[in-house]
């Protein structure tokens, strides 16, 4: 038997996805006194003791969206009930049980699972005394929680355990294998309507989440693990993106906080863009916030079957591209149309492919002998009278790799040819397609004083030219 998934179920702003971040101790689920915040299923695996489950945030019942995604929205919670083992119905223990409580608990009642009925926000005496008129609603066991309170979590979380079939031992091996840290994380980015839930639903091959053509659907941060020749993946889809001063509500806030989160977790992030639609102001913040934090990434055209039909190429798509993010000449460009799950795994090896690029590390000596004929060829100008000077560089870091020159005084290097040198490191090592971190750094007063000590591997200055 496969781990078990527990569904927390009600109608809306009854505090579910406050009750999903609290069991999970993280803010994962957005939370907003809007009615209707929460879209898709959200999961998240939790360990607790010796058992392993799988904890599903759904929808409010019952919700009439705004957006016209009722229906999607109520496919989504048939969805989470039924790949449910157990369900956690939670009422507010503020309002009292309501007509929509009494309408979640008549659809319930016909869902043959063992159930827990929570009453939250029992944040004073009187809630706790008056809970007895919440009995009616289902026949199960019934605790009392307040998550603003931090009151009765691990009698919460107690509960769900006793809800769980029997532990098996592929639980123990499953739930181990998922609780490890995946082989790659991918952050899937862009702006509104550009197709990244509809390559995250190609990815799970099932609707993992609504796909609309309302823009703004997916709200939050949605984690995907699946795997590619036994290596799991965690592929992250981020809400759309729109421009700060275009935010309607704090949801949309959120979101955007959400997208920027799912750039640093990240290895490697895939830009989507639409094969219809030119580049915008969003995306080119997108790229500006992937530079920022050094993310290998991939620019991923999607409706590419479109864009065919209209005569485009691959060639001019390539070329537009790189005159809008020259700074970002590194990035491989893929092709997809996500809706056919059209070259979705070539894209996903290629993003392998530029993850292990940002992993290598090259010895110091052939980094050094590289950057000897980086100045052989093309000499930093002199400053203020100084010739700049490099003595030698070391590799420090990867993800991204980073490098440090050491140099008799950082000023005297333009950032022109500090272009060019980061050129030069990524034609002739094997960083074709990542970022290069690059650090100047001066002499220290120690290695002043003793100037032909050279670090491992460094056979001689590169100054000796």
């Amino acid at each position: 038997m496969p781990i078990p998934r527990v569904a927390i179920v009600g109608r809306p702003n009854v505090g579910k996805s406050s009750l999903f971040n609290w069991l999970a101790k993280k803010r994962i689920a957005i939370v907003d006194s809007t009615a209707g915040t929460t879209r898709d299923r959200m999961r998240y695996l939790l360990h607790e003791g010796d058992r392993y489950f799988e904890l599903i945030d759904t929808g409010g019942m019952g919700v009439e969206d705004s957006d016209n995604l009722t229906e999607d929205i109520e496919n989504q919670i048939s969805l989470g009930l039924a790949e449910a083992d157990a369900l956690v119905f939670v009422v507010d223990g503020q309002t009292g049980p309501v007509p929509l409580d009494i309408l979640v608990a008549e659809r319930l009642r016909h869902i043959d699972k063992p159930k827990l009925l929570v009453v939250n926000k029992c944040d004073s005496t009187r809630t706790a005394d008056d809970i007895a008129e919440f009995y009616s609603l289902a026949s199960c066991k019934l605790i009392t929680t307040s998550v603003k309170g931090n009151h009765n979590r691990l009698g919460l979380q107690d509960a769900i355990l006793e809800l769980l079939p029997p532990l098996t031992d592929d639980e123990l091996t499953d739930g181990a294998e998922q609780s490890a840290e995946p082989e790659m994380k991918l952050a899937i980015v862009g702006r509104r309507n550009v197709g990244k839930s509809t390559f995250i639903n190609a990815l799970a091959e099932e609707e993992r989440v609504i796909v609309s053509e309302v823009a703004g659907t997916t709200r939050d941060s949605i984690d995907l693990r699946f795997e590619v020749d036994g290596k799991t993946i965690i592929a992250i889809d981020t809400p759309g993106v729109r421009k700060k001063k275009s935010l309607a509500n704090d949801i949309e806030f959120y979101g955007l906080v959400r997208a920027q989160r799912s750039i640093r977790r990240a290895d490697v992030v895939l830009i989507f863009f639409d094969s219809q639609k030119t580049i915008s102001r969003v995306d080119k913040q997108l790229v500006e916030e992937v530079l920022t934090h050094y993310k290998p990434c991939i620019f991923v055209v999607n409706k590419w079957d479109e864009a065919t039909e209209a005569g485009m190429t691959i060639e001019s798509w390539g070329d537009y591209l790189l005159k809008e993010f020259a700074s970002v000449r590194h990035a491989p460009v893929a092709f997809v149309t996500a809706i056919e799950n059209r070259n979705t795994r070539k894209l996903i090896n290629l993003a392998q492919s530029i993850y292990k690029q940002s992993l290598t590390r090259v010895s110091t000596g052939r980094l050094n002998r590289v950057i000897r004929e980086a100045i052989l060829k093309n000499r930093p100008p002199m400053r203020k009278g100084r010739i700049p000077k490099i003595y030698y560089a070391v590799q420090v870091a990867t993800q991204p790799p980073t490098i440090v020159l050491k140099c008799n005084d950082p000023e005297l290097f333009d950032n022109s040819w500090k272009r060019f040198l980061l050129g030069v490191l990524q034609e002739e090592l094997p960083f074709a397609e990542v970022p290069i971190k690059l650090y100047m750094r001066a002499k220290t007063a120690e290695e002043e004083r003793f100037p032909n000590q050279l670090p491992e591997g460094v056979e001689e200055t590169v100054e000796n030219i």
